[in-house]
């Protein structure tokens, strides 16, 4: 009855929101979606479908729905979500259509109580064995298939580091970002930039960057990966003011040093290009950009630092699962969506795909293939030192960011609030939000 109440309730008021989601695709993730629309996608015979929510690996993953078709006669189709645009908003309305795809991407605990009616025991599937990153529902059950281990803090120009005289290892707090900032700003023009940092705050299309990636910093950085101490907090409504100030005297550091036109009105692929085009030291991004830079030409060295917002040393990044796909339960394609995850989690084919086309980090303990991209490889020296933090954001109620938390940092990023301002009114959207 809940599967069917959330359909029928959707169905006068999603439509709008899927037609947003699907038109705003290439306008807001910069990358060309061709072949992706909502009608294409409706793949005739006994196609699987798939809504991937990883803009960036989209050629990746049709490279291998064609050699995967090639071997096994089974037509897959990657309709690929990124950017500014809702997913979740996109699916409800493919919900309430009748237009499920046969495969879903979700963000994590805020959306799996979402989709929770809907997805499929997996548990039993070869992969499920050979991973400790599968998303598993409240009864144990694996329901989400993990593709990749993502981590994020700071990403930097390693060239430009040198020549500034600065040792990306030593920036594990406030205080030697700080100086490192002041330093890189004072040879601008010595060293050919355009500014310190590429960060982009637009709520509409970059609430995801700093409302849930920069944010999950004050959530996890400094704790153990089992300690959920400030995102249970957050869910009960509250933060923790002394450390959510320390985390805003770094926001506004990054903003202060951050390259203004992309800081206020950039996308992702501004953010992306101005740093990769070498005209800032560092970006706001994570590994995930690994598999952009050949589109850029880049040819310098890079690496990640931790954002390090703390006063006292932190010295690790975040690094987990940035999503899972799920096998829509009511679709009529399930056995062939098992025998496709099966293949691409333990296939040679899958691993090279999966780590050395789209440059991640596999999740499997069976994968041999190592990265060779150099972002990823950086993450994977994180991870196998266990100098990592996990990452609670995903834990978050569905829509915080997008809905309140990220115009709270654009109003910051633009100079509207003061650093308690900040504070006062971040706290606030999370205790009014949590309270509906």
């Amino acid at each position: 009855m809940k599967k069917r109440f959330l359909a029928v309730a959707l169905a006068c008021t999603m439509m709008a929101a899927t037609m947003t989601g699907c038109g705003s695709k290439a306008d807001s993730t910069g990358s060309s979606t061709e072949g992706n629309t909502a009608s294409e996608s409706e793949a005739s015979g006994d196609a699987i479908r798939i809504v991937n929510g990883k803009i960036e690996i989209d050629k990746q993953l049709k490279a291998f729905a064609e050699s995967y078709e090639e071997k096994t006669g089974q037509e897959v189709v990657i309709e690929s979500l990124g950017g500014g645009v809702d997913i979740n908003g996109t699916l409800k309305g493919y919900l309430a259509a009748d237009n499920m795809p046969d495969m879903f991407v979700f963000g994590g605990a805020g959306d799996y109580k979402t989709w929770a009616d809907y997805m499929t025991d997996l548990s039993e599937e070869e992969w499920a064995s050979q991973t400790e990153f599968a998303f598993k529902a409240e009864d144990g059950k694996t329901v989400g298939f993990p593709y990749a281990v993502e981590g994020y803090g700071i990403t930097y120009n390693a060239a430009i580091l040198e020549q500034a005289g600065i040792d990306p290892a030593g920036l594990t707090n406030y205080d030697a970002y700080k100086a490192a900032f002041e330093k890189i700003d004072g040879m601008k023009e010595e060293l050919g930039i355009d500014a310190v940092c590429s960060v982009a705050a637009e709520s509409g299309q970059m609430y995801w960057s700093t409302a849930n990636h920069i944010f999950g910093y004050y959530l996890s950085a400094g704790l153990e990966r089992d300690d959920t101490t400030y995102i249970d907090m957050l869910k009960e409504g509250k933060v923790d003011e002394k450390r959510l100030g320390e985390f805003a005297d770094f926001t506004k550091l990054l903003f202060d040093y951050a390259d203004p036109t992309v800081l206020i009105s950039g996308t992702y692929d501004d953010q992306l290009a101005l740093w990769a085009q070498g005209k800032t030291a560092f970006v706001t991004q994570g590994n995930w950009i690994d598999p952009s830079l050949p589109t850029y030409n880049v040819e310098f060295a890079c690496g990640i630092a931790p954002l390090a917002f703390l006063q006292e040393d932190t010295a690790g990044v975040l690094a987990d699962c940035p999503s899972w796909w799920a096998v829509y339960n009511e679709g009529k394609n399930i056995d062939a969506c098992k025998a496709f995850l099966n293949d691409l989690a333990t296939s040679e084919e899958g691993q090279n795909c999966l780590v050395k086309e789209c440059g991640m980090i596999s999740p499997y303990t069976t994968c041999t293939v190592e990265p060779e991209t150099p972002l990823a490889v950086a993450l994977k020296s994180y991870v196998d030192a266990g100098n990592t933090y996990a990452w609670q954001w995903t834990k978050m109620p569905e829509g915080i960011a997008q809905n309140a938390t990220g115009s709270v940092f654009e109003l910051y990023a633009r100079g509207e609030l003061d650093r308690d301002e900040f504070v006062a009114m971040l706290s606030a959207a999370i205790a009014d939000y949590t309270a509906q």
